[in-house]
């Protein structure tokens, strides 16, 4: 793949888990966080399986690949998208960001001001061309190359282009289907849904994900 893919906040473990299904399909990956070191570490510790790569590095660096996938803490998301937004400006940016609290065996959406973090985003990166993907998805299964994922992921965005080229990288990690819903006006609900998944997860001590019947494709 000559597409390069940096992911800020890629160190957790949801970055972890889309990095190295990223790499696995071929694609060069740099694992971005305000801790370098971290980041090579992290980076390290992956093995991929194909002809891509995984690098650690700082969000700077991840920022100046040639799409980019906002995996922070929902918290620190515009702040560290803010500071690098002349790097960011005419590339595709996706965001998987949520915004859950957690109130006992439950999590719970919250609401940011514009509606949903993707928005949130999307104000504070006008030049970029703002998606959504991967917010359904269960990490530890991402991250596992063995499991038998077979999950669809919902991608949203506002740009025509944008979207086709989030679809285009989903469809080629192994185990992910890209279903493409429309615009960014849907953010809030998809993000919100993640909070769903994962109360049930905590509730059945399950590593469940999206599927969705009856498409052609």
């Amino acid at each position: 793949m000559s597409t390069t893919v940096g992911i800020l906040g890629g160190t957790g473990p949801a970055g972890r888990g889309v990095a190295i299904r990223l790499a696995s399909a071929g694609y060069d990956v740099t694992l971005g966080s305000r801790d370098e070191q971290r980041a090579s570490e992290t980076a390290g510790g992956l093995s991929p399986r194909g002809n891509g790569s995984i690098g650690g590095g700082t969000n700077e660096a991840a920022a100046s690949c040639d799409v980019v996938i906002v995996a922070t803490p929902w918290d620190s998301a515009v702040a560290t998208v803010s500071s690098l937004k002349d790097q960011l400006a005419n590339k595709v940016v996706i965001s998987m960001v949520n915004a859950l609290t957690k109130e006992g065996r439950e999590l719970l959406p919250l609401y940011p001001p514009r509606g949903s973090m993707a928005a949130q985003i999307a104000h504070a990166l006008p030049r970029s061309n703002i998606t959504g993907a991967f917010h359904h998805l269960p990490a530890a299964q991402m991250e596992d190359l063995d499991s038998d994922l077979r999950a669809d992921v919902v991608v949203f965005g506002d740009n025509a282009e944008a979207r086709t080229a989030t679809v285009q990288l989903v469809n080629a990690m192994a185990g992910l289907r890209a279903v493409e819903v429309g615009s960014l006006s849907l953010a809030s609900a998809v993000e919100a849904f993640t909070a769903v998944c994962i109360s049930i997860n905590i509730r059945h001590k399950a590593h469940t994900y999206v599927q969705l019947a009856g498409l052609d494709h």
